[in-house]
Order: structure tokens, then sequence, then C-alpha cells
């Protein structure tokens, strides 16, 4: 049973990345103004998994931590942290925050 909601969950985190991807390519297609380029929109970030001792959310805070200047900010953008099937979180970024995280990871 763990097995199936895990392969499940899976699933349901590939569809909703799947989902942002097409909207995330669909605003690329048009102009770029500089106001929405600093515009937040939720995005889903895949993680290594903490070290035992960790908690997952701590984990996440931290590293959204190291792109937004805060923990304060992390705390802010944090929408919610995957902790059972996958390992990650999705936070309101902007794309140049999404870029900055994408390199460290």
């Amino acid at each position: 049973m763990v097995s199936i909601t895990k392969t499940l969950l899976s699933s349901i985190l590939l569809l909703n990345l799947i989902i942002f991807s097409v909207f995330a390519m669909a605003d690329q297609s048009a102009p770029e103004s500089a106001a929405a380029s600093s515009e937040t929109a939720v995005h889903i970030v895949y993680t290594e998994r903490p070290l035992e001792n960790e908690e997952p959310e701590s984990y996440h805070i931290r590293t959204l931590a190291s792109v937004l200047g805060s923990e304060e900010a992390a705390k802010e953008a944090l929408v919610y942290s995957y902790k059972t099937a996958a390992s990650g979180f999705s936070a309101k970024l902007t794309p140049q925050q999404v870029e900055q995280i994408s390199r460290k990871l």
C-alpha cells in the first residue's frame, strides 16, 4: 500500500511539474517587460533529501534563504514542503530566483 501511495504521489508531483512547465513556456513566448520579470510565480523545486537529523522543511527554508537572502523571506515564499515520495518544495519565485536556485541544486 505504501508503495502504491508513493507511486501515486510521485505521479501527481510529475504532473504538477509538467503543468507548471507548460505555463512557464507559454509565459516565455510572450515579450517580457521589466515588471513581468520581477513578478513571482509558484515553482516546484526538487532537492536532495536532507540529512537524517534535519527536518525537510528546515532544509527547504535554508535552501530558499540562500537565494532570497533571509530566512524570513524564505518562509514567506515557501508554499509547501514535499516530504514523502519526493523531496522538494513549491515556492513563489521570480524568473531570476528560479535561475539562481537551479544553479545551486
